[in-house]
């Protein structure tokens, strides 16, 4: 497997610079601007953005914050609001932001027609960037792969006290949960997380890397993560961290039927805009070839545009199944899901 330094964007960046260099015309006119909203930690979206700058005379200014403070924000602000962009971890959070009205159909047609119908907004009011599986990890030394095979079948009996996963209040786990009612049903999901929750190790806690290092602890054995956090830790400098994702394997849930559960980081321009046409450029340089292949490289997440290659982390975990399921089901289906994770006991 070939380790990509995720604290080393530089060279990555370099052969960006290099390919980019047609993609974003430069202005020979007066700095223009745009303003981003992103809810992507700094260093993991900054990066591109002062590219997009340097190759386009634009100039970014970057707000970051977490994806629910960043909605109220924008709720609050209304027409004053200065953000053209609006930038999330989670679809959901997407869905949040076309129902509260803060975000316009304004990104033009031919990037919308970049990525798949599923990982958009039907109406095109938002789109998919990137792309990560929440997949279920386990133990190689404790667990083989042929017992497992669905999420739903996470609640049989021979799992007691043997996975770990976050807590309710995760944006993932909300969405994986509301994938399952959109497929199966409010009852069906709800026999499924009150066994579900039963077969927990531990009470929920911590982050994903969390659940791969208590698994590496021997605290459980198999648990559900998105990969680019498994990516990562097996990039990361921190041996520790290299130790406990080397000791765990990655598992493609719901092959034989609708795919492993996908999510997005996603972006929509703002109802308040005042830069729509900069906003725009921003949107069709972060679908370029060289940017997607960026975040490929440098955060292991996959590509949503098409024929761009995965990184040789993702590349050795094999192709995978993913469910077609168009992601607004995310949003439209997390109250429901937060009740049926409520009622569970999931906390």
């Amino acid at each position: 497997m070939m380790n990509f330094n995720f604290k080393q964007p530089i060279k990555l960046l370099a052969s960006l610079a290099i390919g980019l260099s047609f993609a974003v015309p430069i202005n020979q006119a007066a700095a223009s601007e745009v303003n981003v909203y992103s809810a992507r930690k700094t260093q993991l979206i900054k990066p591109l953005l002062d590219e997009f700058t340097r190759q386009s005379g634009i100039k970014v200014n970057l707000l970051t914050s977490k994806d629910d403070a960043l909605l109220k924000k924008l709720e609050s602000e209304g027409a004053n609001s200065p953000a053209d962009i609006l930038i999330t971890t989670d679809a959901g959070r997407l869905y949040r932001a076309k129902e509260a009205g803060v975000v316009q159909k304004a990104i033009k047609p031919e990037l919308l027609n970049k990525v798949p119908a599923n990982l958009q907004d039907k109406e095109g009011e938002w789109l998919g960037l990137t792309t990560r599986a929440r997949v279920i990890v386990y133990a190689k030394d404790r667990v083989q792969a042929e017992e497992l095979s669905t999420y739903e079948a996470l609640t049989d009996k021979k799992w007691q006290k043997r996975i770990c996963i976050r807590s309710s209040d995760n944006i993932y786990n909300q969405s994986l949960v509301a994938s399952m009612i959109a497929h199966q049903g409010e009852e069906k999901t709800q026999q499924w997380a009150d066994n579900f929750v039963e077969n927990f190790a531990r009470r929920p806690k911590g982050g994903d890397r969390d659940q791969v290092k208590a698994v590496a602890a021997g605290q459980c054995d198999i648990a559900i993560v998105n990969t680019y956090y498994l990516g990562q830790m097996l990039n990361s400098g921190d041996e520790n961290e290299i130790k406990a994702a080397e000791s765990v394997a990655v598992f493609w849930p719901n092959q034989n039927d609708r795919g492993t559960h996908v999510n997005v980081s996603g972006i929509a321009i703002t109802k308040a805009a005042k830069n729509i046409e900069n906003a725009n450029k921003l949107v069709e340089f972060l679908l370029s070839e060289q940017s997607q292949k960026w975040y490929a490289d440098a955060n292991n997440e996959y590509p949503v545009v098409d024929g761009i290659e995965a990184s040789e982390t993702l590349k050795a975990w094999g192709d995978f199944k993913s469910d077609s399921l168009n992601l607004s089901k995310l949003g439209e289906y997390n109250s429901e899901a937060l009740k049926i994770m409520d009622r569970a006991g999931w906390r």
